[in-house]
């Protein structure tokens, strides 16, 4: 699986709620109860103290940014596996912490950004890819090449990527999406089409056959694509992803504790 994620949001919602509820009480009720020489409990120390950060740590994380561990290799070369990542969560509005609905439009997806979403299939599960399709588009992926709306998406080969954990060479790609160029890797060895398709809602607009996919992208959804093409379970396989799915904007890595070069923005 592709899972991304820290997976605390709901305990921390729920550490904020109780932490804050205690601090109430005791700040407008328990306080004036109490003699006027007397000591505070120490859980009343403890919640004083913590309540203040929790909460703080909640805002940052439900509006500002995230952060998220890279677990597989679906977006290679961009992203490796063990990358910590940053993502904006209020570059496309913001949205109600763990409800994830909207209540500010700020700015759409663009062509070329790598989003973080929740799973269509398992929406407790966060991915992250591409988007390559918008609203309305149609993209089709034939014999390893990519066209949107008719037009082939620029792409120009440069060179090979050798995955170090298998002793296996890609070949490497530069390719542009919008105003975004970024690296995109295809195995010599794969076939074009896709083995295995699950069966995902508003299916009827894709047609499958032997040279890959083409897709018709509905309103209020998007088509997203890993980096490493044949090796990317994503939009080709199960489907497109709803605008309420969409957590937010990967840009900055801020750890890799086996390589500190790649510390930095990434596109």
């Amino acid at each position: 699986m592709e899972a991304l994620g820290i997976g605390f949001a709901e305990i921390l919602l729920c550490l904020t709620v109780v932490t804050g509820v205690a601090w109430l009480i005791d700040r407008f009720w328990a306080r004036k109860r109490r003699a006027a020489d007397g000591k505070e409990p120490w859980w009343v120390e403890w919640i004083a103290s913590f309540f203040p950060v929790i909460l703080v740590v909640f805002g940052l994380r439900s509006f500002v940014a995230e952060p998220f561990k890279i677990p597989s290799g679906s977006m290679i070369p961009t992203l490796l596996v063990g990358d910590y990542i940053l993502v904006n969560k209020f570059i496309y509005g913001i949205r109600l912490p763990v409800i994830n609905r909207k209540i500010v439009e700020i700015e759409a997806p663009k062509r070329g950004d790598v989003v973080v979403f929740r799973y269509p299939e398992n929406p407790s599960q966060d991915f992250i890819k591409r988007v390559v399709g918008l609203p309305g588009d149609r993209v089709a992926y034939q014999n390893k090449r990519l066209t949107i709306n008719g037009v082939d998406v620029p792409v120009r080969a440069d060179g090979e990527y050798l995955h170090v954990e298998r002793m296996y060479y890609s070949n490497r790609f530069v390719e542009k999406l919008g105003d975004v160029e970024h690296a995109m890797l295809n195995d010599r060895d794969a076939p074009p089409y896709l083995p295995e398709v699950h069966d995902f809602p508003m299916r009827e607009k894709c047609l499958y056959n032997s040279a890959g996919v083409i897709c018709q992208v509905p309103p209020g959804h998007y088509f997203m694509m890993g980096d490493n093409r044949d090796a990317s379970s994503d939009s080709r396989v199960w489907g497109f992803v709803p605008e309420r799915n969409i957590v937010g904007k990967a840009f900055f890595i801020w750890m890799h504790f086996w390589n500190f070069g790649r510390i930095g923005p990434f596109h």
